[in-house]
């Protein structure tokens, strides 16, 4: 028997879907779902009977304490799957150190967040904040000759982690024209849409070719604080940095001063040291960043994706198959 938790919305929205599989893969399945009321507490009598559980996209975050709370009182947890690809969040460690294994949707929305990445980029490439700082003013205020932008062909991105998310990344910046640089640790595929694949060591050697850096790794030890002072400083006076990956990756400080001081033309950023993004951050008011609120995911079909990789997986357990997405314990 696989007794599988999920939240009341979850199983309302989609419960026929979850019927379907069990159905198909036969697998002898409770479910437990979770009461309506955030408050309230599921019994200790029903988690401990818990052996599989979702964290599903609506539990977040009005709900979390809630999943959470069940889940650390459930002595049979086997497998946990989450809505979201990161694993930053000390739960995810502490399940993992209770041998409970882990996986993610890393993938669900890998393609809104690369078209938000592009979306950031092409903004600051054609000057979008110039003008629509104009239209505040009611200036009509064309850009020509010296203060015309320049093209994109013959720029240079560095994508630091070519992931799902990274490799659509540069997919699309290849077809800007960009010269493609990827950075990961593993070994170049054939289908890598790059020009170029180095290790995350060689980025302070390749800083210097960078016009836009963007960053879709996720944070560890070895990524928080990476992109600090030092290697701002070695970017071409001019460059850009784009950022929807976790803002504790980047010295936020360095890069303020950056920013100001005009070494960085500008930079597109959806996550933040601190979030929400405190009121006196001067990131607000910089004319050369644009700010989105830890949302460049945000689309309207990342539940259905993030649900069939779930299905899947609920089939792959029951079958004792690799599961899909899974988190390496450290």
């Amino acid at each position: 028997m696989t007794t599988l938790l999920v939240s009341h919305r979850l199983n309302a929205r989609f419960g026929a879907r979850i019927t379907e599989t069990v159905s198909r893969e036969r697998i002898p399945a409770e479910r437990i779902v979770l009461p309506a009321d955030p408050a309230e507490r599921l019994s200790d009598a029903k988690c401990a009977r818990v052996e599989t559980a979702f964290f599903s996209f609506d539990v977040f975050p009005d709900f979390s304490r809630q999943f959470f709370s069940a889940v650390r009182k459930a002595p049979r947890l086997k497998w946990l799957h989450a809505f979201n690809a990161g694993v930053d969040h000390p739960i995810y460690t502490e399940l993992l150190e209770r041998g409970v294994r882990v996986t993610t949707s890393s993938g669900a929305a890998s393609v809104p967040i690369a078209q938000t990445a592009l979306m950031g980029l092409l903004a600051l490439a054609r000057g979008l904040p110039h003008w629509l700082a104009a239209r505040s003013r009611r200036e009509w205020s064309p850009r020509a000759g010296a203060t015309a932008p320049r093209d994109l062909k013959g720029q240079t991105v560095v994508i630091l982690g070519l992931g799902k998310i990274g490799s659509e990344i540069a997919r699309l910046a290849r077809a800007l024209g960009l010269t493609v640089i990827g950075m990961r640790r593993g070994p170049r595929k054939p289908d890598d849409p790059v020009d170029e694949l180095h290790t995350p060591a060689a980025l302070p050697s390749l800083a210097a070719r960078c016009d836009w850096l963007v960053i879709a790794c996720p944070l560890t030890p070895e990524t928080r604080g990476l992109v600090d002072a030092a290697l701002i400083a070695r970017l071409p006076a001019g460059a850009h940095i784009i950022n929807i990956a976790r803002g504790e990756i980047v010295n936020e400080p360095a890069l303020i001063t950056a920013l100001k001081d005009g070494h960085l033309a500008g930079a597109y950023l959806d996550v933040f040291e601190t979030e929400p993004l405190p009121p006196a951050s001067p990131l607000w008011d910089l004319p050369n960043v644009i700010v989105t609120p830890h949302n460049a995911g945000a689309s309207a079909g990342n539940d259905e994706r993030v649900l069939e990789i779930f299905l899947d997986n609920l089939g792959r357990w029951h079958r004792g198959a690799p599961l899909v997405n899974e988190v390496a314990k450290t």
